[in-house]
């Protein structure tokens, strides 16, 4: 019988709407204790630890971090096989992928929520919650990083994005696809996956920001986190990797300061690349020492800054912790 514990940290999976207001607020991890009993024809042994409960918006890098911790306190443990964490769906996808760069064990690590409180018509968490733990205590889940388990799909944290708002089907990975599938019967995985370098598992690096391009942005923000003394930066650019010309006084002035900078494209597919060259283009960034990361969104490549600064400062070397990664 394998053996898999379950961290509970709030989020809509331990939620339940007030039937007067109509208002979703947190009502207790203990009412997913109703689903324990529907794991005893899979074979499961469960035991759950209450660790938070917290809204996704309200859940911080430093959360992400105590999270890691107190899977590491459950992985380390000889009686148990594998964890599942309940997290809200607004910040999961960063959770997920901060444990993935930085959990040292190969022990199968899922995240997993709902969109629909506990006792809304067609709650989606008891369905999530016990496909996470049959995935959890699946042989080939082994050795394949984080995964996320929704809607009868497992995503790789690297990949993985909320897509719609209310959607039971939002998380999606718009770049790969899932990499398994779950049935009645069994746990499908269809896509091979590989781990790249770990981090340390320390706090993550306070001071990084996110700036997102958009037509005729200036250079306001990047100014601001200048001034708030950034320890790093990463841009969400246009297209291929291109910005508009407003923003780059300020660009010029971070990079100029040391500040390690990551661009990305605000595209759901394609590669940023130096390939054009006027003011503003890839070709411009990449002779200015700023950092290109494919396969990562904005707030990905934030929290893998943050785990990266632990080991580096240098925009070579952090170069290549953003090539290394495998991307499929």
């Amino acid at each position: 019988m394998r053996r898999i514990t379950i961290i509970t940290t709030g989020g809509t999976i331990a939620m339940a709407e007030d039937e007067r207001t109509g208002d979703v607020r947190p009502l207790g991890s203990e009412g997913l204790q109703r689903v324990l009993p529907l794991l005893s024809r899979y074979g499961v042994q469960v035991k759950m630890d209450h660790f938070c409960n917290l809204p996704s918006p309200h859940i911080t890098p430093q959360w992400m971090h105590r999270i890691g911790q107190r899977v590491i306190h459950h992985l380390s443990r000889p009686d148990v096989d594998g964890v599942v964490v309940t997290h809200g769906t607004d910040t999961l996808e960063e959770t997920a992928y901060y444990l993935d760069l930085t959990l040292p064990d190969d022990l199968p690590v899922i995240l997993t929520g709902a969109m629909r409180s506990q006792n809304e018509l067609g709650a989606d968490g008891p369905l999530n919650l016990v496909n996470a733990v049959r995935v959890a205590s699946h042989p080939k889940a082994r050795g394949k990083g984080t995964l996320v388990v929704f809607n009868d799909e497992i995503h790789a944290a690297r990949w993985v994005t909320k897509t719609h708002t209310s959607n039971v089907a939002t998380f999606q990975s718009p770049s790969q696809g899932p990499v398994g599938t779950i049935t009645k019967k069994d746990i499908l995985f269809h896509q091979s996956l590989s781990r790249g370098r770990v981090f340390p598992h320390l706090p993550p690096v306070e001071g990084v920001y996110l700036v997102k391009a958009a037509a005729g942005t200036d250079d306001l923000l990047i100014q601001a986190a200048l001034q708030a003394k950034a320890r790093g930066l990463v841009v969400e650019a246009l297209g291929q990797g291109n910005l508009p010309p407003a923003m780059l006084p300020g660009l010029k002035k971070v990079v100029g300061s040391g500040i390690p900078t990551v661009l990305v494209s605000r595209c759901h597919h394609g590669f940023v690349e130096d390939t054009y060259g006027y003011d503003g283009g890839g070709k411009q960034l990449k002779e200015w020492g700023i950092i290109f990361a494919n396969g990562l969104n904005g707030q990905k490549a934030r929290i893998q800054l943050m785990a990266a600064l632990h080991v580096s400062r240098d925009p070579a070397r952090l170069q290549t912790f953003f090539k290394e990664y495998p991307n499929g």
